[in-house]
């Protein structure tokens, strides 16, 4: 383990940008927004924001992607077909341990099975991770009730901790992986004391018991939950009345770290070529359960709901991703204008039970 400032975790990012894409949170000057997005400048990197609006996914899994270009030449009828990989190498500093923990539900999704999503694979593949230790909670995070958070035990090069208090942040830089040793080495940090260790523990202990008085949407019931929408036991009413507050917006979906639904779709670029588009989509929507025919198993919303929240938090589920697929990251809460995010579906099922 090492001690670093937040001026030599920006000399970092900017030897890392000198060969590779550097994606890091950044606070919007004119409204405080943070979003993560690709670094300009390292000095652009905003240590300790808020968590950002979209989730780190959108790197591995770009709401538009273009995976096939393919030509037909009419005169010999061949058709030539050219796969599109991004293998751009990348580094993304100042992931939170709740989407690190997302990225690794799409790890085991999409690369960790029989079928091995190459597109995916390509976009993942020489990928440096940064993440950040929650020293406080946000006010709508519930990642003590997930494990996934506030500080995150694997997946990542280096883990940075600010166990400076009150002061002028100081970074314990703990180390995760052997490229992320390296660069430790070659950056020169001092070696951390026992004291500096002893201190992040004091620092997570700390963000956890701050969670019932910050983190107000922090939901302890999640658990119980989990065994109710795996066994069923689950009333038809509280889905019922889950369908009727829900817009079909999708949004829910979108900034989710965790969802991975797509769309594929032939859109034609010239007289004899076609990109083949990889979009995503959600399960939210009427148009992604309807099937050929016009048939549609699941064309009430309540129904489309129940398939989301059994997605998220049943135990079929948890076995295939190694953990729950919900991570308590909270944004689920704040782009809802039906009020359904995940702590207040908790919220009804729970007010079932009473």
């Amino acid at each position: 383990m090492y001690i670093a400032s937040s001026a030599d975790l920006r000399q970092l990012a900017a030897r890392l940008k000198c060969d590779r894409e550097v994606w890091a949170p950044q606070a919007d000057a004119a409204t405080g927004q943070v979003f993560f997005d690709l670094l300009e400048e390292a000095g652009d990197w905003s240590m300790g924001a808020p968590l950002p609006a979209m989730p780190p996914k959108e790197v591995f899994l770009p709401q538009m992607d273009r995976v096939l270009s393919y030509r037909y030449d009419r005169e010999r009828q061949e058709a030539t077909l050219t796969p599109r990989f991004d293998e751009r190498p990348k580094a993304l500093v100042g992931m939170r341990s709740c989407d690190l923990a997302g990225l690794q539900c799409l790890d085991r999704f999409l690369i960790g099975q029989d079928f091995v999503d190459e597109f995916y694979l390509a976009h993942r593949r020489n990928t440096l991770i940064v993440v950040e230790t929650c020293v406080l909670p946000f006010r709508d995070c519930f990642c003590v009730c997930t494990d996934s958070g506030p500080a995150a035990r694997e997946g990542y090069d280096l883990s940075i901790t600010n166990i400076a208090g009150d002061g002028d942040p100081l970074y314990l830089v703990e180390i995760g992986s052997d490229e992320g040793q390296a660069l430790a080495q070659s950056a020169g940090w001092p070696t951390a004391r026992p004291a500096d260790i002893d201190r992040k523990s004091e620092v997570v202990a700390r963000s956890i018991r701050s969670f019932p008085e910050v983190a107000t949407r922090n939901k302890a019931w999640v658990s119980r939950t989990m065994n109710r929408v795996t066994t069923g036991f689950i009333k038809p009413g509280t889905w019922e009345y889950v369908g009727k507050q829900c817009f079909e917006c999708g949004g829910c979906s979108f900034v989710c770290p965790t969802c991975s639904c797509f769309n594929i779709e032939d859109v034609a670029c010239g007289p004899d070529g076609c990109d083949r588009l990889r979009t995503r989509d959600s399960c939210s929507l009427e148009g992604y359960t309807r099937m050929a025919g016009d048939h549609n198993p699941r064309k009430p919303v309540e129904d489309r709901r129940n398939k989301r929240f059994f997605c998220k938090l049943s135990y079929a589920q948890s076995k295939k991703y190694l953990r729950p697929s919900c991570v308590g990251c909270g944004r689920c809460v704040w782009v809802c204008p039906g009020d359904i995010g995940m702590p207040n579906v908790v919220k009804y099922i729970h007010r079932e039970t009473q």
